[in-house]
């Protein structure tokens, strides 16, 4: 089989990134969105009507960072952009339903991120399933358009066999992750410290939190599947990009979902990877270094400049929200991180600042 990702053309300068995600990017996504908010809003049972549009609205910055991408798809990219749109879509809507619904069940957690595997798995019959240990049911077909949409997708992978082991390996850890922090809030950090366990001899040195961390994020999941779509996969094969991206970028990623989201986990009384640090020294510390190996993990990636850019969007663009202006002590610390990722993050946290406020005064 014939590499291409050699002859691929990138953005590898934060303007020219910045360019291409509002040229080829952001339309794309918002149309796949505008999609399945249209379907959201058919859905019949109202709890899961409303999770589902509340998880669209609330998270649009999560299908948009990770449909960026799609860049690497080449003349796939819409292609890519479909699969970001609903594999994430699945992801938030499952995260609205452990998180903030009627169930703290294990077992409905379980069940509903069977759909999250089934998404990576096309020689599989969706099941449409689900929903079986919990009282809401009729979704109208809402996760199993997503699952199938999805699907699609990865049947048409050039490379699927290579792929999809490292795939579902990556989503094992997202679904396992999912499952252990949506318990009954008693059991979560056990839980997780149990798990953290079995996996430890095989991580770089972090503690239970941080794997967590590492283990929340689907970045790794959209580089590989654009990869293959494009016929881009590197030498060396899928072990470099999972590599690449699990455990470091993908650590930093949730790292800075669960730094901005402080206050917000305090007063809903929800698990944050933040809280486990003896202070905010520490924290800063350690965010720090999960900067540092980010970086230097995507060293061997082909297009190296385009996924440490990628690392320097993710610092600017979440510390650019608005929930880091509400709380004092994170607005401190995020002024000292960003010092860290240099000249290009302080690029993205400005566009990513003016960008957030203009689309919140459009709607």
């Amino acid at each position: 089989m014939i590499q291409e990702w050699n002859r691929l053309k990138v953005p590898t300068h934060p303007w020219t990134l910045m360019y291409s995600i509002y040229k080829r990017v952001l339309p794309r996504i918002h149309q796949e969105l505008d999609q399945w908010k249209r379907r959201a809003q058919e859905i019949p049972d109202s709890e899961l009507r409303m999770q589902a549009l509340s998880s669209i609205e609330s998270k649009t910055f999560h299908c948009e960072g990770g449909a960026i991408y799609g860049l690497l798809a080449g003349n796939q990219i819409s292609k890519s952009i479909e699969f970001v749109a609903a594999y994430q879509t699945i992801s938030d809507y499952l995260d609205n339903l452990c998180d903030r619904s009627t169930s703290l069940d294990p077992q409905d957690f379980s069940a509903l991120h069977e759909s999250m595997v089934e998404a990576l798995s096309p020689e599989i019959k969706a099941s449409n399933n689900y929903y079986r240990y919990r009282k809401e049911q009729d979704d109208g077909g809402y996760l199993l358009a997503l699952v199938e949409t999805c699907q699609n997708v990865i049947r048409q992978l050039p490379n699927r066999e290579e792929v999809q082991p490292a795939l579902l390996e990556l989503c094992h850890y997202y679904c396992d992750l999912q499952v252990h922090k949506h318990v009954t809030e008693e059991d979560r950090v056990p839980r997780l410290q149990s798990w953290f366990n079995q996996h430890e001899p095989q991580l770089p040195d972090m503690t239970w939190n941080e794997f967590s961390a590492c283990a929340g994020s689907t970045l790794g999941i959209f580089c590989l599947v654009s990869y293959s779509l494009g016929n881009n996969l590197p030498e060396g094969g899928t072990d470099v990009i999972k590599d690449g991206y699990f455990p470091w970028v993908q650590g930093l990623h949730i790292m800075l979902d669960y730094f901005i989201d402080q206050e917000e986990d305090r007063v809903g009384g929800d698990l944050n990877f933040c809280f486990y640090y003896k202070d905010n020294d520490e924290l800063a510390r350690r965010v720090a270094h999960f900067i540092k190996e980010a970086d230097r993990s995507v060293k061997g990636l082909p297009h190296a400049s385009f996924h440490r850019l990628i690392n320097k969007g993710l610092l600017g663009i979440y510390l650019a929200d608005r929930k880091v202006t509400e709380q004092k002590d994170v607005r401190s610390l995020a002024r000292k991180i960003i010092r860290k990722g240099g000249r290009s993050s302080i690029f993205f946290y400005f566009n990513g600042w003016v960008y957030r406020r203009l689309h919140k005064a459009s709607q």
